[in-house]
């Protein structure tokens, strides 16, 4: 039993370390405000092949590439928008994690908000009309019997007794 405990906890943490393997050891630059710079950006950066991952947390080889290529530039002495410029121009804005507030990215930040507030008013809406359905159900009343159909049905109530 303790003996699968471990495995168990030794295996949650070989996960937990798994983004830290991707960069290598060679990627890291000796200057550490300069690796801290080149991590934060490659936080921010889509892996091309991943697509969901950021180039920090790729072993894709072009997100390696991309990472050397973050790293060369900060060398070169370009400034962190410098770099994001460079990359968003050779890659599109699909290299962005999280794309920039422009007029050509209103869509995507546009959706969000308005998928939130379209649900919101369905649920509303079709909260008001159960409401109504259960209303209008409660004032439907049997219609009245007529003075021939009641004495119909005391003749039939007698008869069973």
């Amino acid at each position: 039993m303790i003996q699968r405990l471990f495995l168990a906890l030794l295996l949650c943490v070989s996960l937990l370390a798994a983004p830290a393997l991707a960069v290598a050891p060679d990627e890291v630059l000796d200057d550490p405000v300069l690796e801290g710079r080149a991590r934060a950006l490659s936080a921010g950066l889509r892996c091309m092949v991943c697509q969901n991952q950021s180039i920090d947390d790729s072993d894709a080889p072009l997100a390696k590439d991309l990472r050397v290529l973050v790293r060369e530039r900060l060398v070169a002495g370009d400034s962190d928008e410098q770099v994001i410029d460079y990359l968003v121009s050779r890659y599109g804005e699909f290299v962005l994690l999280k794309p920039r507030f422009a007029w050509h990215t209103i869509v995507l930040w546009a959706a969000g908000p308005v998928a939130l507030i379209a649900g919101l008013i369905a649920i509303v809406a079709a909260l008001r009309k159960r409401a109504r359905n259960r209303a209008a159900a409660n004032n439907v009343s049997a219609p009245k019997l007529t003075a021939e159909e009641e004495r119909r049905l005391q003749a039939l109530l007698d008869k069973a007794d």
